[in-house]
């Protein structure tokens, strides 16, 4: 026997209780293995259980990367949400040219296939678009067309106020009760009669209404992954005609898609992340704060094991690593939130206010608000807050006075702050940094 084995089994000998597990990080089959000083020693190798046999204990071991294969093939597919931050990204590029119209921008949002609306023919050729995924979750707006109707109208509103309100003074000098154009310093802003930039109003709703939902309220409901004969379909690994994957581990990916559909290493995103204007650069900011240093890790490492779950059939771990995503995602939307309150809280201050910093950074703000109503809380169906909470807030935003931003006021800012962070667990301090 040589000295590998005779370490193998004395360490075997040393350990009582010894926890037997299914542990694998390979779509092609698991193998029986037993779990000794962190290690599954199951084949010639063993799998690295990280120190410890918690993590093999259910019979799933994330790999490093999200690389998933079955016959040496690729099972990760999300290609239906790189398109739509694709046209998401040439929306908001869009916004900023005064010579478009209410059809040009209309037209990215509600891309018919076929329609010439983007400069890419791969998007132009594409059946999909963004407006009919706003506010289109299973668990949040199957049966409440109601408000998806008035969250779709609200984001083709701030389209229409864009062209009509702000176009025509372009090169006015806005102030209160005037829409044009602010100078912050750094660049130049266009902002409507009540200060606000329509183009962020957009862009940080549409992460709400549109990639949070289908991301936390529909593909990691478990109303998707396990519709119809899901479980039955990947219990007995049958795919879907053409494809190398099962249902269930796609809608897992399309999830994943939203968050990473455009980084250059979608297998390892977290080496680029900021790669969209949407939840990964957000993802980014927020990780780049100390308070908040390995929130990217928790829902990559997340979305990893939940994969690896689905593969090893554990819809238990599966489960419970989509809370893991849906409270850090939602939390990421309460942290931005806050940041821009109280930044553009910062910029009103003094005798002479940078209102082009301000009203920036209060737009923003305003996106991330209204998208507090697509949060979830995890191990529950609500989210963090409601869409009647979202509406109240964001009209104590714009009516302390007439004139909107122009005239709020610093305590607006903070109670509408401490409220959010209420229900969360950080301090508008620690979001504020």
């Amino acid at each position: 026997m040589d000295n590998r084995m005779k370490k193998y089994f004395g360490a075997l000998i040393a350990v009582t209780g010894l926890l037997f597990a299914s542990c694998s990080s390979d779509d092609d089959g698991l193998a029986l293995s037993t779990c000794v000083d962190g290690v599954m020693n199951g084949d010639e190798t063993g799998v690295d259980c990280g120190g410890s046999c918690e993590s093999c204990e259910s019979g799933v071991v994330a790999p490093d990367t999200y690389v998933f294969t079955r016959d040496d093939a690729s099972t990760v597919s999300f290609s239906g949400q790189t398109i739509r931050l694709k046209m998401g990204q040439e929306l908001l590029a869009n916004f900023t040219t005064p010579t478009n119209t209410i059809d040009d921008l209309i037209g990215m949002f509600a891309h018919v296939e076929g329609g010439i609306d983007f400069e890419e023919d791969a998007l132009n050729v594409s059946d999909k678009n963004l407006r009919s995924k706003v506010a289109a979750s299973a668990d949040y707006f199957s049966t409440n067309a109601t408000n998806q109707a008035l969250i779709r109208a609200d984001l083709e509103g701030f389209i229409n106020a864009q062209v009509e309100e702000v176009y025509p003074n372009w090169e006015v000098a806005a102030e209160a009760g005037v829409a044009g154009q602010l100078a912050d310093g750094d660049r130049t802003r266009y902002v409507s009669a009540n200060g606000l930039e329509y183009n962020q109003l957009f862009a940080k709703s549409l992460i709400g209404g549109l990639m949070t939902d289908q991301m936390l309220n529909n593909y990691l409901s478990t109303a998707v992954l396990d519709e119809a004969d899901n479980i039955a379909n990947n219990d007995g690994d049958v795919v879907e005609e053409g494809s190398s994957y099962t249902t269930m581990e796609h809608k897992w990916d399309e999830a994943y898609g939203y968050a990473y559909g455009l980084n250059a290493d979608q297998a390892n995103p977290n080496a680029d992340l900021g790669a969209d204007s949407f939840l990964n650069e957000y993802i980014e900011r927020a990780n780049s704060d100390t308070d908040f240093e390995g929130l990217a890790d928790d829902v990559f490492n997340a979305f990893k094991l939940g994969r690896a779950a689905i593969v090893a059939k554990n819809y238990e771990v599966r489960d419970q690593q989509a809370e893991i995503i849906k409270e850090n995602i939602s939390k990421l939307i309460a942290i931005r939130a806050i940041f821009y309150l109280q930044n553009g809280k910062l910029g009103l201050a003094g005798e002479t206010p940078n209102y082009g910093s301000a009203f920036h950074a209060l737009s923003e703000a305003y996106g991330f608000i209204y998208s507090l109503q697509f949060t979830r809380k995890p191990n529950s169906t609500d989210p963090y807050f409601t869409k009647d909470e979202v509406d109240a807030f964001l009209i104590d935003l714009l009516d302390d006075g007439d004139n909107g931003l122009w005239n709020v006021e610093e305590i607006t800012l903070d109670s509408i702050s401490e409220e959010i962070a209420s229900r969360f667990d950080f301090t508008v301090a620690q979001a504020a940094e």
